[in-house]
């Protein structure tokens, strides 16, 4: 594989089509059918490595160069058969083609994502990590060369090419940041976001630099200043063209595409063709072919509808089948049975300090800023990771003999060796919840009743904002207790690389408000006709769904939030792929585990859904509340109270009781006997506030009950845990389809019926419990040896409901 890059070698070509084994051809013999099995095989290692170091913390990019790596002359292709049979030297001309041409649109796809803005919206704080991440290593790394160059005796070639080694060592890229960012899934922590706007300004620093030395060295080569002239002159026309041509027509694009069409298939081939003319005139002009791709893709604007569109047709057939040979391609070039001790010694030895130079050049600026130490340490460990671009600049480099072959495969692997070794680092010592789980549980139970009540929601479509706002009208805002809605409108990072959270001001408009347009409309129409009760304030949040909920658990934390509010992923009313119900479910299992207050999941069997007010539908509203004990039943039972004292609403508190069991489940029970004796004493002679008690022994009988009562109401709010070793509660965790709505919750959901009646399950927050999972791991004759006579239980309405 070597012989590919060192030597011409004739061949003979033929250009007959394979007819297969019975013919007696082999299509190893062939290009079209090599190519496929090269690109087959490339394909499959990369995936079947990436499943292995995904758990590990690896990026992407380790599994991609390791499959170089072992594809390559490293290790198979030292075996003559597997070499001449898989990748012959023939093969390889037409394999680089193909190989450059998936990282020409892989390159594309980098600048449709990058969101330019992000530059003019870094505060000095991420412009001065941003610079000092490029500067404090260049600088350095310059006058440690200098100082190796008349200290250290060392080979004419790297004699020749160590100050641009130190220099090239000083890179950093923005999508490999944020590519690092997304396997780790910090994109959403405040660590991720400040190593988000602080790549961007480190990254157009690198690639101007690398710009001015590739031109300048260009120029050197041909020795002829007036065709350098021209070069600088066509590479500046280019540059116009894109913006005040190509730049024009996708804005037109995009500005018809966004009333919820669909992306034309013309307008989609029509952008291809200008990437693959942009590469053609660069081409022409002596500028390397991926320069053009680049620009064109950073003038396409992110997101909806144009780049997304672009970002899902292209992506994951360049990412995952196409671009793995590149890797190949690379790993072909890399000759690590030449390499001199000597020279690797050198070189990791201006790697090392090159990492060095750079977290301190992060860590100055962060504490100077503020920063904790660790976090800043932490953020320069991000900018110390490197990846695919800094391989492409490598590469580029070798070509203009900037670098010789030898130094090119030890920075590469020094690359492999650092990313490696940095990225495990992050994911098992860098903790992003820490910030929001450190300060004091929030929950409705101990909330003060005349305070302002704050309620965070979220919404992934707009159907569901009628079923929030129903909720949030039952909740009862009035002048005694107002009640502050904080909705956050859940978008996935299709097409964009950077997240993004958007605070919606009154009569604002923003660049990303058109996705929320219609939420923020019904909500400002709630708002204004619960004028001096209700505030509400709008978000868009644009993220993975892997690290969405950091979004929602940070927002909630900083706003001081009781409850939040989250969907259930399957709606009666509303149609939702299986692969997008399936991440939403994921978001709201991390909502449940990570947030810093209460969580509340809303199952609308459609009731809710409706534009007209279900309280000003009917005469009273039904609500209730199944009660079995616990954290959680008593924070349902302290947010329906708050319910209850609408006037269009009946409260029915429904205590599952076991007569011949003593009650020994309920662990907490001196305190739910407090929150039941308050709910009575309040409510005494309220004929909207019920009390019911229901006798049942098992759970055959818990499910018979609810099966008969479950009708008499509109809205049924529930806990989400109980105590698992309850007799009411044996055998149901068997059967338990959805772990997140806890038992009674998913029995009601679940429940074979036509009833229409919603389900409100309620969690309270983790860390006021007091160690709710130790309580339901006592020994339950703790609680059989209380003493009864000192609980006072008021009698029970066994009257129809």
């Amino acid at each position: 594989m070597n012989e590919s890059t060192d030597a011409r070698i004739c061949y003979l070509h033929d250009h007959r089509q394979s007819r297969g084994w019975f013919f007696g051809d082999s299509p190893f013999s062939f290009d079209t059918p090599l190519l496929l099995i090269q690109l087959s095989l490339s394909a499959s290692v990369t995936a079947t490595l990436q499943r292995f170091f995904t758990p590990l913390g690896q990026s992407v990019f380790i599994s991609q160069i390791l499959a170089g790596f072992i594809l390559g002359p490293s290790l198979l292709g030292k075996n003559l058969a597997f070499k001449n049979l898989i990748f012959p030297v023939s093969s390889f001309y037409i394999v680089d083609t193909f190989a450059y041409f998936g990282v020409m649109f892989f390159l594309f796809i980098i600048g449709v994502k990058t969101d330019l803005s992000l530059i003019q919206k870094s505060g000095k704080k991420a412009v001065a990590i941003g610079v000092g991440a490029f500067l404090t290593p260049l600088l350095f790394n310059f006058v440690l060369g200098e100082f190796l160059i008349y200290s250290t005796p060392m080979e004419p070639r790297l004699h020749r090419s160590i100050l641009w080694i130190g220099s090239f060592q000083a890179l950093s890229s923005f999508h490999v940041i944020v590519c690092l960012l997304a396997d780790l899934k910090l994109m959403n922590s405040e660590l991720g976001r400040l190593a988000i706007s602080s790549s961007m300004i480190s990254g157009m620093c690198s690639w101007i630099w690398a710009g001015i030395v590739f031109t300048g060295r260009q120029g050197v080569r041909i020795k002829k200043w007036n065709t350098f002239i021209l070069m600088l002159l066509f590479l500046g026309i280019m540059v116009l063209l894109a913006v005040f041509v190509f730049r024009p027509i996708v804005l037109w694009m995009a500005r018809s595409t966004s009333n919820g069409k669909s992306l034309r298939e013309s307008h989609v081939t029509a952008i291809f063709v200008m990437v693959l003319l942009s590469a053609l005139f660069g081409e022409f002009f002596g500028q390397h072919f991926l320069f053009g791709p680049v620009i064109l893709g950073l003038l396409v604007p992110d997101g909806p509808p144009l780049g997304s569109a672009l970002v899902n047709k292209l992506e994951l057939f360049v990412s995952s089948i196409i671009l793995p040979i590149f890797f190949v391609v690379s790993g072909a070039r890399l000759d690590f049975s030449a390499i001199s001790l000597r020279n690797f010694a050198i070189i990791e030895f201006l790697a090392i300090f090159a990492l060095i130079w750079k977290v301190g050049g992060v860590m100055l600026p962060s504490i100077y800023c503020k920063m904790p130490i660790p976090d800043a340490f932490y953020l320069g460990l991000i900018f110390g990771n490197q990846g695919i671009i800094e391989v492409l600049v490598l590469e580029h480099a070798q070509s203009l003999e900037l670098i010789d072959r030898q130094s090119y495969s030890i920075m590469v692997l020094s690359i492999v060796l650092f990313t490696g070794i940095l990225a495990p680092i992050l994911k098992f010592l860098y903790n992003p919840s820490k910030r929001y789980t450190s300060g004091e549980a929030m929950t409705i139970q101990y909330a003060n009743q005349f305070t302002e009540l704050r309620v965070l929601a979220c919404v992934h479509y707009p159907d569901h904002t009628p079923s929030i706002l129903n909720l949030f009208e039952a909740t009862n805002p009035d002048r005694q207790s107002p009640i502050c809605f904080y909705v956050v409108h859940l978008l996935d990072l299709g097409g964009r690389s950077a997240p993004v959270l958007v605070a919606h001001q009154p009569g604002a408009r923003n660049s990303h408000s058109h996705e929320s347009e219609h939420i923020i409309n019904a909500l400002r129409f709630f708002e204004h006709e619960n004028r001096g009760n209700v505030t509400i304030y709008p978000f868009t949040a644009i993220s993975p769904y892997a690290s969405m909920h950091d979004d929602i658990c940070l927002l909630a934390a900083e706003k001081r939030v009781c409850l939040v509010i989250v969907l259930f992923h399957k709606h009666p009313l509303i149609h939702v792929p299986e692969v997008e119900a399936n991440s939403i479910r994921a978001v709201n299992h991390n909502i449940i585990n990570n947030s810093p207050c209460s969580v509340g999941i809303l199952f609308d069997r459609g009731a809710m859904n409706c534009n007209a007010s279900i309280l000003s539908r009917t005469e009273v509203y039904q609500i209730g509340v199944f009660f079995l004990g616990g954290p959680d039943d008593r924070e349902a039972l302290a947010y329906a109270c708050r319910m209850a004292k609408h006037p269009n609403i009946c409260l029915t508190l429904v205590r599952f009781v076991d007569d011949d069991m003593g009650n020994y489940y309920m662990n907490d029970v001196e305190q739910d006997i407090d929150i039941i004796n308050e709910y009575r004493e309040a409510n005494v002679k309220d004929e909207h506030s019920l009390y019911r008690e229901e006798s049942v022994k098992d759970s055959m009988g818990l499910i018979s009950v609810v099966r008969s009562i479950e009708r008499s109401f509109n809205l049924i709010l529930v806990g989400r845990r109980h105590d698992e070793n309850s007799p009411l509660l044996a055998g149901l965790n068997d059967w338990n389809e959805f772990p997140e709505l806890g038992c009674i919750g998913d029995m009601l959901v679940s429940l074979d019926s036509d009833s229409k009646v919603s389900i409100l399950v309620v969690q309270q927050a983790l860390s006021i419990q007091n160690g709710f999972d130790e309580y339901f791991g006592q020994d339950s004759s703790a609680i059989l040896d209380m003493n009864w006579n000192d609980v006072r239980v008021w009698p029970a309405s066994r009257g129809p409901m």
